[in-house]
Order: C-alpha cells, then sequence, then structure tokens
C-alpha cells in the first residue's frame, strides 16, 4: 500500500481532524505484520540513504509535528534508525534565544536545513511559529496569519534547490496521549520525559487542534504536503512513515557517484601488494 496516496493532505482543501480516525491500522491485519514490513522497508532505506550521502546531489528533510505524546520520539528511534548518523541529524526548535529573536523566525530554521547528501530531521519544526505562537499569543493574529505564505515560499524555495521535505503530523486522540502521560508516571526509565507543561498545554487541546487544522489547510503543497499519520497504534506510526520516507527517497533516482580514481590502476597496485606479503 502506498501510504502517501492515503495519508496525504489535498493542496488547497480545509482540514477537519475529526473526520479522522487516529486509531487506524491501514488495513493491516496484525500489529506482528506491521512490524514485519517496517523490518523490510527499513532494510531498503539504508543503501539508499548511503546513496544519497555519497552522491550528494539530493538532501532530504523530515518534518515531525504533534501533540505532546504523539511520538515524534518513537518515530526517531524506530525509523530514522534505519540510517547512518554519518549523513543524519535531528535538530529541535523550541523557545528562541534572543539572538533569533532579533532576526525573523525563519532565520534560525534555514542553518539547519539538510546540505546535499543529508537527512535532517526536524522533531518540532518551524510550524511551531504557528502553533505555539498562535496559541500562547506570542505574536499577533496579523504576524502569525502571514507566516503560512511565508512558509510555503521557503519550503517551494528548499525543493527548487533539491531538497526534498517530507511533512508528518502525528495524530493521537486526547485519550491515548492521557494513557501515554500515565505510562511515563509509572514508568522510572521515563518519568524524564515528563514536563512541567505537559497539563498546562493539554487544556488547551481544542486550541491546537485548530492551530493544526489551520497549518494543514494553509501549508500542504504540492512540492511539500503534509502526511497525517494516524498515531494512536505506534507500530502503524512508524511504518507509515518509513513507507513515506522510502517513496520519496526512490523519487530522487539516487545513484551511486562514479569512482574518482582509476580502478585499473587500483586493481595492479592492489594485487603489488598482495604478492609483496
Amino acid at each position: 500500500m502506498d501510504f502517501r496516496k492515503k495519508l496525504a493532505i489535498e493542496p488547497g482543501s480545509t482540514v477537519s481532524l475529526a473526520d479522522i480516525n487516529p486509531e487506524q491500522d491501514g488495513g493491516i491485519e496484525s500489529k506482528e505484520e506491521g512490524k514485519e514490513k517496517l523490518s523490510g522497508i527499513l532494510d531498503e532505506i539504508t543503501p539508499l540513504q548511503e546513496m544519497l550521502y555519497a552522491e550528494k546531489k539530493h538532501a532530504l528533510l523530515i518534518v515531525l509535528q504533534g501533540i505532546d505524546a504523539a511520538g515524534k520520539d518513537g518515530v526517531c528511534w524506530h525509523v530514522i534508525r534505519a540510517m547512518n548518523p554519518q549523513g543524519t541529524y535531528v535538530a529541535s526548535f523550541k523557545q528562541p534565544t534572543e539572538v533569533e529573536k532579533a532576526h525573523d523566525f525563519l532565520w534560525r530554521v534555514h542553518q539547519r536545513v539538510p546540505a546535499m547528501g543529508q537527512v535532517a530531521v526536524f522533531n518540532r519544526s518551524h510550524y511551531e511559529d504557528v502553533l505555539v505562537a498562535r496559541v500562547h499569543n506570542l505574536v499577533s493574529k496579523q504576524e502569525w496569519s502571514k507566516r503560512y505564505h511565508q512558509i510555503n515560499n521557503f519550503e517551494e524555495f528548499l525543493t527548487e534547490n533539491g531538497v526534498t521535505i517530507v511533512k508528518f503530523f502525528l495524530y493521537i486522540s486526547k485519550d491515548e496521549q492521557l494513557e501515554r502521560f500515565e505510562k511515563r508516571l509509572e514508568d522510572k526509565d521515563r518519568q524524564w520525559k515528563i514536563s512541567a507543561s505537559d497539563y498546562a498545554e493539554r487544556d488547551r487541546w481544542d486550541e491546537y487542534i485548530e492551530a493544526y487544522e489551520a497549518m494543514l489547510s494553509h501549508c500542504s503543497t504540492a512540492h511539500a504536503p503534509w502526511y497525517v499519520i494516524p498515531a494512536n497504534r505506534k507500530w502503524f506510526r512508524n511504518l507509515a512513515a518509513a513507507d513515506i520516507i522510502h517513496r520519496a527517497m526512490l523519487d530522487m533516482q539516487i545513484e551511486s557517484p562514479r569512482p574518482t580514481v582509476d580502478i585499473d590502476e587500483i586493481y595492479r597496485r592492489y594485487h603489488h601488494a598482495v604478492r609483496e606479503q
């Protein structure tokens, strides 16, 4: 199944998350089958990323957004692990520093865009500036409403310069979030993930959903579409994300670069070295 077709937000459409079931499993018969399919996809992503790094003609930017406990870190652990750390990194955009505040809101983001041959994961991204900034009234409506257009222009510029952008909104239900909060409390090894703001932000659930819907409606474009990943089932979340990343990399038509040395000469030196042993 091509999850891109099933989960992409049509550019120009008006999104209502109430119409999307976060429990979806894509028709996969079992968790075990889903995990098996994921393993096969990750095995194919690994050599593609190695060729991407070697060829240095393309870059991949993966954007992860979602409400607290939606599974952004989980996607990093279970999907991005297929990639060599030498050509992959994760960046997170939280409260800006004073230096960053002195520039436009995309200034700090552009510095973390992947170079050719690299894969970057934005675990929270430039979209925080139309989410948190909107919900908490950090800037005026007049200012954050202009940012949709500015973000679209920014992403179009990146794609025109060789950066493929894959954007995932990880969608969980309010009940599922509370269950995950409970598990964090009960597991001492995961209590470090608890934030004092978790429940304060949860009280703003409806405001965030409204902001997410606006983000998806305004910023799903032909060059950088949004994918809404039903994320109540963690195994399906990982499978869907991996499938879409894999297909995006295949579309790049990555090829191994030609050697920069005379292979016949290297063979000659190799055989000479063997004889000298």
